[in-house]
């Protein structure tokens, strides 16, 4: 099983077992995900509190308008892609976090509360049931939450597999530049 030397040239595909991890393998707060083709992520569910679906889109707004004003606000996330879903089966109101990210689980959590500290954003996890209410001074309780509402992926796939987002955007800034130097030759 490939860990993460992959070719980034050829597509890869992961088959995570139930658990969501090979081995098991502790970290500082539980079991260690694998790295995959899409590198880390994980994907929590949790019912929203009575009256909140208004707060969570705000923040949502309160986000796009940080990341706006300063485009590496969430940069010690070292995030790929952030989707976020509200939705109903029948049994009120859920939310849905996935977050693909070039960092291990522990490690984002850490980043995250952090980064929600260091920046005054308060988390959109403040209305879930079952949040920590003293998120910002307990960090196992939010672990604890997170791998309480996690629903590990089966599988995984990269079109470009275990490149990060750093390689992404130098990539990026050398086509630019090339692109420029080329039409410069014109």
């Amino acid at each position: 099983m490939i860990k993460g030397d992959g070719d980034w040239s050829a597509p890869a595909a992961m088959a995570i077992p139930k658990e969501g991890y090979f081995e098991l393998e502790q970290g500082r707060y539980g079991p260690i995900f694998p790295r995959t083709p899409a590198n880390y992520g994980f994907s929590i569910i949790a019912k929203v509190k009575p009256g909140r679906e208004t707060a969570i889109r705000e923040y949502g707004k309160q986000l796009e308008a940080a990341v706006q004003e300063d485009p590496t606000v969430l940069a010690p996330l070292r995030l790929h892609y952030l989707r976020w879903v509200l939705f109903d089966i029948g049994d009120g109101l859920c939310f849905q976090y996935q977050g693909i990210f070039d960092t291990e689980f522990d490690k984002y959590v850490e980043d995250a509360i952090a980064l929600f500290l260091s920046t005054g954003i308060t988390t959109v996890f403040v209305n879930l049931e079952g949040f920590p209410e003293d998120w910002r001074t307990d960090t196992e309780a939010v672990v604890k939450f997170f791998r309480e509402h996690q629903f590990p992926s089966f599988l995984e796939y990269g079109e470009y597999p275990y490149v990060t987002a750093d390689e992404i955007k130098k990539a990026l800034r050398v086509k630019a530049a090339f692109s420029g130097m080329l039409d410069q030759m014109q």
